[in-house]
């Protein structure tokens, strides 16, 4: 059969909130039993030392710790239809985002895959405690109990495509579910699988049942295999595992815990009794899985046991594995059961078991069977071939295979067989500098989850830095409030993380809410900014950066003669000379933009001034590679050609104020405008002095540059033809990404950066101005300076629209530390980027790298009321949890009803409130009715009911009306006040 890999899980089980605390307490001896919580039944009205009837004999048992936590908020789900879901279904729900984080994979990344749910459920005693009065049934009640939507909210909210399963098979049910999920993806019907199992004991039903059928320990203890053994205790809890075939998941890099190599189901036919365990199903179960999986039942190091710890079933499950394991093994065959450390967890009992070891098999450590000694003799293990895991087993190194058995109350048997994964070598390696991502749904949570990955970093070595980076990035990165911190030291990074800990101003300015893509606009810097040196450090920190670098070093080679990397690195002051300055300008930007087009950056819209338009041009097709090198090497040999004897001037003042003293010059012209103030001259060198002195005697401020050349001015015009001559055989192409022309001072419209257009760019005025003003007619959020220092930003900020721009410089100058290009990725990804984030990292740092999974608020609870005026909420406000933002929020927006509308908008919102279950401050103006406040189309029906009723309309409004014409809570009480709005003295109309 084909294996499948188990590649990610989460669990809660008594006493253990996760994974690593469950193993660590199955490794401790500990255990989760203790007395009935007063939350659940008061213990006392139920129990009778002697049992008798309709009591149960025991006060204990293993039980969630605030099971009744549920952070409704996160998954879009009003308080009212949190109130009256199954508890098992909330439980669900979460432990399936932290299974798939487990997994490496974004929850949100899986929306319309072929990803199955498999949930094994029992009880149905939410169902008994909501539904028995028939006169408060509700919409929600309805919806909110029932099996199948324990497997249906998964799909639903994560919106997957797969089967969609719950399981009821009694106490095998998880296992089955596991079953069935591994099935499904061996035949193809999905590709991704998440199976488990939950379990509440909100009752004393079934202990009742227990105690009456003879099968309850007194102590609420299970016992496996004890000479004690006295029956089963009750026990609480959910897992959930992510399942994979093996070589998808070797393919795409995956740590695996395990291996599912085969597994069956049965059931035990007509036997002495519904409720008994058959041996021989029981073996025939066994022997099926080891079949399917090829193996043989000598190969088995340890079988997790279905162990309950009741004489007869302890008895016939020995039995039954001593039919297989009992001859030809030359050690005999570890036997536990988890039952001992949480009881029997029911619904859950299988994934418990499975969990286990899967994470022995992972760790290479099986835990001791707790409440196993003494053995019971009668069992006669020795002579089944198996002996008790007394205390923790060093597992072989090798392969290693278990079995997991779960047997179901009415006789649905599960076996599955389990192997090690196969061995894979993770080096840890840090190089260059990674960006360190949390996200979370609104503020407070985004506190919590930077307190959980900052300890998880505290306990992470300083070579697995970046590789920590990088997983968070694949798992930690989708949600709507996020951080980004580009980092290059896990003692900083921890400081930083702290300080934003200790202070909420600081995390609030740092920490930003994702507003939809950024509109990305790139400037490509002109002749003048370069340096010795420039971009080593970028070199050094950034891994696509040297691969773009290499690539046009290579394609420029030909045609230069020699190494452009190496002029850049080792060139010194030759730098300055054109023939070399303007093919390393080029080959910086070209290799700055096209790393962050690699790492998802989509501009809206690019200018290049003077030579940087060629890097603009080569990246929006305009120009291939090959193309741009020839004509950006051509161009600075020809200029570099030209006899040294012009000068440059900045001007700060504008064009037209200094027409006068250009008229007389004939032998000098603008050669730039920047700015409404900035203009750039350029000529003859003593022409260009005459003109400064006027300039000086009028009190305008002037700078003169350092140039070889007066490009840009009459005295470059020579060049003109013979570069349209090499650039005539170069084929003109609409640019893909818009460019603003610096010539034109418009966009480019067609082809028209032909021969002629850049014969005409090497001796014309650059129009810095006019073409960034286009660029920022199209509405960039963010300029990004593409080039080897922050010039272009500078001369950005005399246009008034770009002060309100974000603007960000890759690399800002000599003093740059390689860590800028990674600071602005983090910058636009707060703001709403979903980078290409595999791009920043080599190999070794893409190794995956476990995480600990989403911290949920712990602070909203619902428990054994459907009545939403009973259930305690969290505030629905983005920019505060607390809810008090939001009041002052609702009382703005009610205020905002125009005079004496003022209170009808009072009453309109607190219709939207209770119809969710909400408190009216828990309304923000911007909460998406369907996003962030749960509504469903139930609830729509239910709020237009509503609406009718306040507002006296004969006719009900349609919901679909509603529902084209809002999204927020600010436009339903427009659109309600726009058409509705009752006058003075008169009703609405």
């Amino acid at each position: 059969m084909t294996p499948i890999a188990v590649v990610g899980m989460d669990c809660r089980f008594p006493g253990a909130a996760d994974p690593d605390a469950f193993f660590d307490m199955l490794i401790r001896g500990g255990d989760g039993i203790g007395p009935v919580p007063q939350q659940r039944w008061r213990a006392e009205d139920f129990y009778a030392a002697d049992g008798r009837a309709g009591t149960t004999n025991t006060r204990f048992g293993g039980f969630l710790a605030d099971q009744d936590a549920f952070d409704h908020e996160f998954f879009g789900i009003s308080p009212r239809e949190a109130a009256a879901m199954d508890p098992q279904h909330r439980l669900v729900l979460q432990t399936a985002w932290r299974a798939l984080e487990d997994a490496g994979l974004p929850p949100t990344s899986l929306a319309g895959s072929r990803t199955s749910v498999h949930v094994g459920i029992m009880s149905g005693e939410w169902a008994a405690l909501q539904l028995s009065d028939f006169r408060k049934m509700t919409a929600q009640g309805g919806s909110g109990n029932g099996y199948y939507m324990a497997a249906n909210r998964i799909s639903y909210h994560l919106d997957l495509r797969g089967p969609s399963v719950a399981v009821d098979t009694a106490c095998s049910s998880s296992l089955v579910a596991v079953h069935l999920a591994a099935m499904a993806l061996r035949s193809g019907e999905c590709d991704l699988a998440i199976a488990g199992g939950v379990n509440l004991v909100l009752t004393p039903a079934l202990s009742i049942f227990y105690t009456q059928s003879g099968l309850s320990a007194p102590d609420g203890r299970c016992k496996p295999f004890s000479a004690d053994a006295d029956g089963i205790g009750r026990c609480e809890g959910v897992g959930l595992v992510v399942l994979r075939r093996l070589d998808e998941a070797l393919a795409d890099n995956q740590m695996i815990y395990a291996l599912i190599e085969g597994s069956a189901v049965n059931s035990n036919g007509r036997s002495n009794g519904i409720t008994a365990p058959n041996r021989w199903a029981q073996r025939d179960v066994l022997a099926q899985a080891y079949h399917r999986a090829g193996v043989d039942p000598a190969d088995i190091t340890f079988v997790e046991a279905h162990g309950t710890g009741t004489r007869l079933g302890d008895m016939i499950e020995v039995r039954a594995l001593g039919e297989l394991h009992g001859a030809d093994r030359a050690r005999p065959c570890a036997l536990g059961s988890v039952k001992g450390n949480l009881s029997h967890a029911e619904g859950a009992a299988g994934i418990a078991g499975l969990i286990k070891a899967c994470l022995a098999l992972d760790r290479r450590v099986l835990p001791s069977s707790l409440l196993s000694a003494p053995e019971n003799p009668e069992l006669r293990l020795a002579d089944a071939g198996l002996e008790l895991a007394r205390s923790a087993i060093r597992l072989p190194r090798g392969t290693v295979r278990a079995g997991v058995s779960s047997f179901g109350l009415g006789g649905a048997n599960a076996h599955v067989a389990l192997c090690c994964a196969p061995a894979v070598r993770r080096p840890a390696r840090r190089s260059g500098t990674g960006v360190l991502t949390v996200s979370a749904n609104n503020r407070a949570g985004l506190r919590r989850n930077v307190a959980l990955i900052s300890e998880a970093l505290g306990r992470a070595p300083e070579e697995r830095l970046t590789q920590f980076c990088h997983a968070t990035n694949q798992v930690k990165s989708t949600l709507r409030y996020r951080l980004a911190v580009a980092v290059d030291s896990r003692d900083q990074l921890l400081n930083y993380l702290r300080e934003m800990l200790a202070n909420d101003a600081a995390l609030d300015r740092a920490a930003r809410r994702d507003a939809g893509p950024p509109q990305v606009a790139l400037l490509f810097t002109g002749q003048g900014a370069q340096y010795p040196g420039m971009t080593q450090a970028l070199q050094a920190a950034c891994l696509p950066y040297r691969r773009r670098l290499d690539e046009v070093d290579t394609a420029m080679r030909p045609h230069l003669g020699r190494s452009i990397r190496s002029v850049l690195c080792d060139g010194g002051e030759e730098l300055h000379r054109t023939e070399l300055t303007q093919p390393a300008l080029f080959a910086v930007e070209y290799a700055l933009g096209a790393t962050l087009l690699d790492l998802g950056v989509a501009p809206i819209a690019m200018v290049g001034h003077s030579v940087g338009e060629f890097a603009a041009a080569c990246l929006a097709g305009v120009l291939t590679l090959e193309d741009a090198c020839r004509l950006v090497v051509g161009r600075g040999g020809l200029l570099q050609a030209l006899p040294e004897r012009g000068g440059m001037l900045a001007v700060h003042a504008g064009a037209r104020d200094i027409e006068a003293l250009l008229e007389p010059e004939r032998r000098v012209g603008i050669a730039a405008v920047n700015g409404p103030r900035s203009v750039v001259i350029s000529g003859e060198d003593s022409a260009v002095h005459r003109i400064a002195a006027g300039l000086a005697e009028a009190g305008v401020h002037s700078t003169p540059l350092t140039v070889s050349h007066a490009f840009h001015s009459p005295l470059v015009v020579s060049v003109a033809e013979p570069l349209r001559a090499l650039a005539a055989g170069v084929a003109a192409r609409a640019p893909a990404i818009p460019i603003a022309s610096t010539v034109r001072g418009r966009f480019i419209h067609g082809a028209e950066m032909d021969a002629g257009y850049w014969a005409e760019q090497v001796c014309q005025p650059v129009l810095f101005s006019a073409a960034l003003e286009a660029v920022i007619s199209r509405g960039p959020t963010h300029l990004v300076e593409v080039g080897p220092r922050s010039v272009l930003l500078s001369l950005a900020r005399q246009i008034p629209a770009a002060l309100r721009l974000e603007l960000l410089a890759p690399c800002p100058g000599p003093a740059a530390t390689g860590r800028e290009l990674a600071e602005v990725l983090a910058v636009l990804h707060r703001d709403g980027l979903v980078p290409r984030w595999a791009e920043l990292y080599g190999p070794q740092e893409r190794e995956p790298l476990r995480l600990p999974g989403y911290a949920f608020d712990p602070g909203p609870r619902f428990w054994t009321s459907a009545h939403p005026s009973t259930a305690a909420t969290s505030a629905l406000a983005p920019e505060n949890a607390a809810g008090a933002a939001t009041r002052e929020a609702a009382a703005e927006l009610a205020g905002a009803g125009r005079g004496n509308g003022s209170a009808f908008a009072r009453q309109v919102l607190a219709t939207v409130a209770a119809v969710g279950g909400y408190h009216v401050g828990d309304l923000h103006p911007t909460a998406k009715l369907q996003e962030d406040l749960g509504y469903d189309s139930i609830m729509v029906v239910q709020l237009t009911d509503r609406l009718r009723d306040l507002l006296g309309l004969e006719q009900p409004l349609l919901a679909a009306d509603l529902l084209e014409n809002i999204a927020t809570v600010e436009d339903l009480l427009s659109f309600i006040l726009d058409r509705y709005q009752p006058t003075p003295g008169k009703g609405a109309t």
